[in-house]
């Protein structure tokens, strides 16, 4: 008997709706759609070498999470309802320092079983150790684009630590040859790196033509510290050091003007909104979408880490985002259902670069199978409202990336020894920083 979790196999998936119809899926052995129709058994059942049967499921692009700290998820629930400023400096900072590259390997495991248990195929992280989360990835099966947290303080030693740690990373990953797994320079943000570095991260992403990571204008006090102490806001900063770039992908942004969401769409930058972390930590303002939409700004949505969020389930960071912006902007018409699959799905792969994120002939086979069979989905009079409004990562029953099936009626091999690795590892690190 062939595992079929093993490796790539040319697979029919059979009975799926695709956009209100009945559809059937054929995936060749490259990982492409093959093709997408009525009746594909007979002309591909010599072909594949595996059916799924779905049962009449929901086929839809597998879920993308453009911002996140994956190995957070060893931190999940060890602090919970303080103020920023004191959740990092009393809480995360101090256990952060304890951190070591077996732990953020076990984060990074336990936050991809986690995503491919909710159907997310991609995400964009930022962290450290990030030669043992592109090993933990690599394992997982899934992609990710994985930048090293670039953080100098304004001090030009650290500034040179930092650069050559970016460097050592993007070699390490691109000596992978993993299609699946890319680097980008993760400059944390605009209070934490010098314009020196900012101008270094920009130029080295565009000599390796990758991406960039950062964090912009999350609270109020950012924005009005760097008011107060250089007389411009973050974003002229970026600008000025050729941050902002269709490369870019832009972490929160809930104080961005007007005028900057215009900015933006000038120079092609993806913002990614994290409705729910930013939320639990009241940065008290929604991300602008109205001005961004109609700048023409390519939005999409991430979860951030799970110290700030506590999970990664994306179609609850979809809700969330939908219906934060209908609840702060006083719009019940925005952000609705269809634009927040969309954000989820093939506005967060194309500021990734992994496809468009669409289930179409020839793009990767990036598919979840979301069950009809189950309450959130009875009845089914519109099933974007329901994926969006009434779903959770639970109704996820299969999830393949690239062709290669990760997960298939909920079970995903090695699931246990995940878990209890993580566990320890949690456990270990806590240890290490009370006994300190």
């Amino acid at each position: 008997m062939k595992d079929i979790f093993s490796k790539n196999y040319p697979l029919l998936i059979t009975d799926v709706g695709i956009a209100g119809k009945r559809q059937e899926i054929f995936i060749d052995a490259a990982g492409k759609i093959g093709e997408i129709g009525p009746d594909l058994k007979k002309k591909y059942s010599g072909e594949a070498e595996f059916v799924i049967c779905g049962d009449g499921a929901l086929a839809l692009p597998g879920l993308v999470n453009t911002h996140t700290h994956a190995a957070m998820t060893l931190l999940r629930g060890y602090a919970d309802d303080m103020f920023l400023q004191d959740w990092l400096s009393q809480k995360i900072w101090p256990l952060e320092a304890h951190l070591t590259g077996d732990d953020v390997y076990w984060g990074t495991k336990l936050a991809c079983l986690e995503m491919i248990k909710t159907g997310t195929v991609a995400f964009n992280d930022m962290y450290f150790f990030m030669e043992d989360a592109a090993r933990a990835v690599a394992e997982a099966g899934i992609r990710a684009v994985l930048s090293h947290g670039f953080i100098d303080l304004g001090l030009p030693e650290k500034c040179e630590t930092e650069c050559r740690a970016t460097e050592k990373l993007i070699a390490h990953v691109r000596s992978m040859g993993n299609p699946r797994i890319r680097a980008a320079v993760g400059p944390h943000a605009p209070y934490t790196v010098s314009d020196e570095g900012l101008t270094w991260c920009s130029e080295f992403a565009k000599e390796k033509n990758i991406g960039i990571h950062i964090h912009v204008c999350e609270t109020e006090k950012e924005v009005s510290d760097s008011v107060a102490a250089r007389g411009v806001r973050p974003v002229s900063i970026l600008d000025k050091c050729g941050i902002l770039t269709p490369r870019s992908v832009a972490a929160h942004c809930c104080w961005l003007s007007e005028a900057e969401s215009r900015l933006f769409g000038e120079r092609g930058v993806h913002p990614s909104h994290n409705p729910t972390s930013n939320m639990k930590l009241a940065t008290n303002r929604a991300m602008p979408y109205h001005w961004l939409k109609k700048a023409g700004v390519n939005v999409t949505l991430g979860t951030d880490g799970c110290s700030s969020n506590n999970n990664l389930d994306m179609f609850e960071t979809a809700k969330t985002a939908a219906l934060l912006q209908k609840f702060y902007w006083n719009d019940p018409t925005l952000l609705p259902a269809g634009e927040a699959l969309a954000m989820i799905t093939s506005a967060g792969a194309r500021a990734l670069g992994f496809g468009d994120g669409t289930l179409t002939a020839g793009a990767p086979a990036d598919i979840i199978l979301v069950t009809a069979k189950t309450a959130c989905n009875t009845p089914l009079h519109n099933p974007t409202s329901n994926v969006i409004y009434a779903c959770s990562g639970s109704a996820v029953e299969t999830t393949i990336c690239n062709g290669r099936i990760l997960m298939l009626k909920r079970e995903v091999p090695g699931e246990a020894e995940i878990l209890a690795g993580a566990a320890a590892a949690a456990a270990g690190l806590v240890k290490r920083a009370v006994t300190s």
